[in-house]
Order: C-alpha cells, then sequence, then structure tokens
C-alpha cells in the first residue's frame, strides 16, 4: 500500500507551481459546473460574466491559500506571485485563443488576480501544519 502510495502522490516543491495547478483545477471545476448551469438552464453564455469573476476569483484565492501553506514564511508574497502568473497565463490563452486584444485594463485584472492570491497566500501560511 505504502508502495502504490508513493507512485501516485505528486508532491510539488515550489509553492507557486502548487498554487497554479491548484487553482487551475478550481478553475476548472468551476467552469464544469457552470457549463452545467448554462446547459440545464434558460441563462445565455452573456449572463455568467459575473460568475465567470467569481469563479476566478475563487480559483485565484485558493491557489494563494495553497502556495502560502507551502511557503514557510511570506504567503503574502508567494500568494500575490501565484495570482499574478494566473492573471498572466489566463489572458495570454484568450490572446492566443480568442484573438482577444491587450488592453489596459488587463494590467488592473492581473493586479487584482495578485491581491486576491495575497490575501489568500496570508490566511494559507497561517494554516500550516506545526
Amino acid at each position: 500500500m505504502h508502495l502504490l502510495r508513493k507512485l501516485f502522490s505528486l508532491k510539488i516543491g515550489s509553492p507557486v507551481l502548487s498554487g497554479l495547478c491548484r487553482a487551475f483545477l478550481w478553475m476548472l471545476l468551476g467552469a464544469f459546473i457552470l457549463s452545467l448551469l448554462l446547459w440545464g438552464s434558460g441563462l445565455s453564455e452573456q449572463d455568467l460574466t459575473l460568475y465567470t469573476y467569481v469563479v476566478h476569483g475563487l480559483a485565484v484565492a485558493f491557489g494563494g491559500w495553497t502556495a502560502g501553506k507551502r511557503a514557510i514564511r511570506k504567503g503574502w508574497y508567494q500568494g500575490s506571485l501565484t495570482g499574478g502568473f494566473y492573471g498572466i497565463i489566463v489572458l495570454m490563452i484568450g490572446f492566443l485563443a480568442l484573438d482577444s486584444p491587450l488592453k489596459a485594463v488587463d494590467l488592473l485584472w492581473i493586479a487584482a488576480a495578485a491581491v486576491i492570491g495575497a490575501l489568500g497566500g496570508m490566511f494559507g501560511v497561517n494554516f500550516q501544519k506545526a
């Protein structure tokens, strides 16, 4: 049993990378729930704008929390790096896949993601195992 647990356990050493993985897993779950909501109700895609921002905000917060929990100290720093990288990656995906132009307001989105990640990191660093 110990051998199986060791084979299938994935331990990422970097707090930022583990936070990004956790953030994208939460975003995947949120996108799945939103697609079920879109499929099962009479909502249109334009009605889901607020919910999309909520899913991204929660994903960044949980990613920052994970980065802060993995960091020994400075959880706000690890969380803000996680949030900033998350924002940059999401904007790059939108730019490359959807041909959406980059605007100055996108920098505000990256800054907001960094702040939310920093808040998650502050909470996460206090939830470390002693």
